[in-house]
């Protein structure tokens, strides 16, 4: 009993000294002001920004349908696959002309013939289409395909993704989802109308990220001198990732001019900094990836000290750094592969390419993604020691308290 009754009271507690919570409240109220100032400077006001357009050309309209018929038609009838506007269907595949009845819009029950692709055809009857009607066409009808509707299978791995976070993480992940929702208010009411009235993408990218990690931080985890060692590692790595990204981006002279939509967009919207827009797409890429490690690397350290109260900070800091390190060589594989994953069919397009492979790896494209996934990598990388080092400084303040608590009781 007395053994047990000692770890209650003569054990140093993880209670955070008034002046060092004070200090952190202080810090991060100064960060969260500087945030609210500049998100108020860079907000979009709607002046600038370009046209918003029903579809890429004047005119054209969408309409969603449902496949009635299909009669099976060899693609070389038309020389292209219907899905697409250049390029030949695959070897061997079956198209189709099939009666599609409009299930929405003014037209909304009318039948009409449109040629559909292989996969459309693989479908079947019942298949739901989205069309484009091009009024004014010569030759043929006026309604052409454009894609399968894919709003259910959507929104069903939707629900199930926020029922399997509920039901595991209960409470906590019904917070981070509520975060998440924050997250995309954010992304798509801020700072997309921002970038596109020609804001600086990376003043822009900066200020609304750490908005959103200080409301998902602490709305998931809660208010507590943890989350905000973890939140202030989180700014560590954001400002490390920032300046090392615009840094590299300049030092392998990319222009942001890469992919059919970036020139795109450059059309559309010339007041866009491209350069700058593809730092602030760093920046944004390694939120959720940083905030992980951030937390769990927090959570290490308060743990270990649980665990192990008389560890010095710089023995606390070299044990939570042992996970870190795991942490990180973790990381690093799920930074990569989520990069091979996403392009794999440029990967494959790739390797068949009779070039030297370095010329390969510094192509426009390639760049950018090598510059996106090392200063990510990077920030990420450096946001561990610093989160670490901050946890074992708040903790030794707590301690020194609790010890000093305890001597006074004694």
């Amino acid at each position: 009993m007395g053994g047990g009754h000692g770890h209650s009271h003569d054990a140093p507690q993880v209670g955070t000294p008034r002046g060092t919570r004070l200090a952190l409240a202080v810090t991060v109220a100064v960060i969260a002001l500087v945030t609210v100032v500049g998100m108020w400077v860079l907000r979009p006001t709607g002046e600038g920004r370009p046209e918003v357009r029903a579809s890429s050309a004047s005119g054209v309209t969408y309409l969603e349908g449902e496949v009635v018929s299909v009669t099976p038609l060899d693609c070389a009838a038309f020389g292209t696959d219907p899905s697409t506007t250049t390029g030949a269907a695959p070897a061997g595949a079956e198209c189709g002309r099939a009666s599609v009845r409009i299930t929405d819009g003014a037209e909304q029950g009318e039948s009409v013939q449109v040629d559909i692709p292989p996969d459309a055809v693989r479908e079947g009857v019942g298949a739901p289409l989205v069309l484009l009607k091009i009024p004014g066409q010569v030759a043929g009808s006026p309604y052409t395909y454009y894609d399968m509707q894919r709003g259910q299978p959507l929104l069903l791995l939707s629900i199930a993704f926020a029922l399997v976070v509920v039901l595991v993480a209960r409470w906590r992940g019904l917070r981070s989802l509520v975060g998440l929702a924050v997250a995309a208010a954010v992304v798509v009411g801020y700072l997309m109308p921002a970038l596109l009235e020609g804001r600086s993408p990376v003043a822009v990218g900066l200020v609304s990220s750490a908005a959103i990690m200080i409301v998902v931080l602490y709305l998931a985890h809660g208010i507590s001198a943890r989350t905000t060692t973890a939140l202030l590692g989180t700014f560590a790595g954001l400002a490390a990732t920032a300046g090392i990204g615009a840094l590299a981006v300049a030092q392998a002279r990319l222009t942001g001019v890469s992919g059919d939509e970036n020139a795109a967009l450059q059309q559309a919207a010339q007041q866009i900094d491209l350069r700058n827009l593809l730092t602030c797409g760093i920046i944004l890429a390694g939120l959720g990836i940083l905030n992980d490690v951030t937390i769990t690397q927090a959570s290490a350290v308060y743990e270990l000290h649980e665990a192990a109260p008389d560890l010095s900070p710089v023995q606390l800091y070299r044990q939570a750094m042992r996970i870190g390190r795991d942490h990180i060589a973790s990381t690093v594989y799920t930074v990569v592969f989520a990069y091979a994953g996403a392009a794999l069919p440029v990967l494959l397009v790739i390797s068949l390419v009779d070039q030297p492979i370095g010329r390969i790896l510094t192509s426009a494209d390639i760049s950018e993604e090598i510059v996106r996934t090392m200063a990510g990598g990077i920030g990420l990388v450096l946001a561990v020691p610093a989160t670490t080092a901050l946890a074992a400084l708040v903790i030794r303040s707590g301690q020194g308290a609790g010890q000093g608590s305890g001597r006074h009781a004694a």
